[in-house]
């Protein structure tokens, strides 16, 4: 692969849904900030990679002392977060040169594979954008409403599960174009940078992702990344 690669690391979240005053990327993951156990597992893959992390802005003071103190010398270049997810990658981007090849990953996403990783820049060289997926394996139901009130459609049939997949990240993509992309305006429809990509007509390729690759929302996702980090790495 002739292009270098960064990864920008997007953890300008508050994280809410978790419930604690301290922001999800920044709870511990048996010993290690969740977001150091990510960006880790980048540089476990490729030890010359360029980092761009998006941080809260009051929280990059902390996160620099935090990576001091633990001795995490990973070279990071800091970010604050925007309003919405699509503000902070754009921000982001701007820290990355064209010519390059751009991984942008959820910062609470540790689990994900050096192998994986490997697979998809490999695979860069000859696609344009690389998004990693895993088939839906629940029935799906689709409903009128919130729940617990929602109620079925019922003109509408389950959607045939085959043909569905969960996206996952890190979605990799030649940084010239995703930056271009993000040039554009805002639309509440983008749901990821694969989305992004797609309104500016870059062509989308797909690769097997990882079950194991969660992403920590809530109390019970810390919980079973703790299971499914001990059972890859029992002590």
């Amino acid at each position: 692969m002739d292009r270098k690669l960064y990864l920008v690391a997007v953890a300008g979240g508050s994280g809410v849904r978790m419930g604690s005053a301290t922001p999800k990327q920044f709870l511990p993951l048996k010993g290690k900030a969740v977001l150091e156990r990510t960006i880790a597992r980048f540089v476990e893959a490729f030890p010359d990679i360029s980092v761009v992390t998006v941080l809260p802005r009051e929280h990059m003071g902390s996160w620099d002392a935090y990576c001091t103190a633990r001795g995490f010398s990973v070279r990071q270049t800091m970010v604050p977060g925007g309003i919405t997810r699509f503000h902070s990658v754009r921000a982001a981007l701007a820290k990355v040169p064209d010519g390059a090849i751009v991984a942008i990953h959820d910062g609470v996403r540790p689990l994900v594979s050096a192998g994986l990783l490997r697979r998809m820049a490999e695979r860069m060289a000859s696609v344009r954008a690389l998004i990693p997926v895993v088939p839906v394996t629940d029935t799906l139901k689709i409903l009128d409403g919130s729940l617990p009130e929602g109620l079925s459609t019922a003109s509408d049939p389950d959607p045939v599960r085959s043909r569905y997949y969960a996206a996952q990240t890190p979605q990799m993509f030649l940084s010239e174009e995703i930056k271009a992309a993000y040039d554009g305006p805002f639309d509440p429809s983008f749901t990821d940078d694969a989305s992004v990509a797609r309104r500016k007509e870059i062509p989308l390729s797909y690769i097997e992702g990882e079950r194991f690759n969660l992403k920590i929302t809530t109390p019970e996702d810390l919980v079973l990344a703790e299971a499914v980090l001990g059972y890859l790495m029992p002590e």
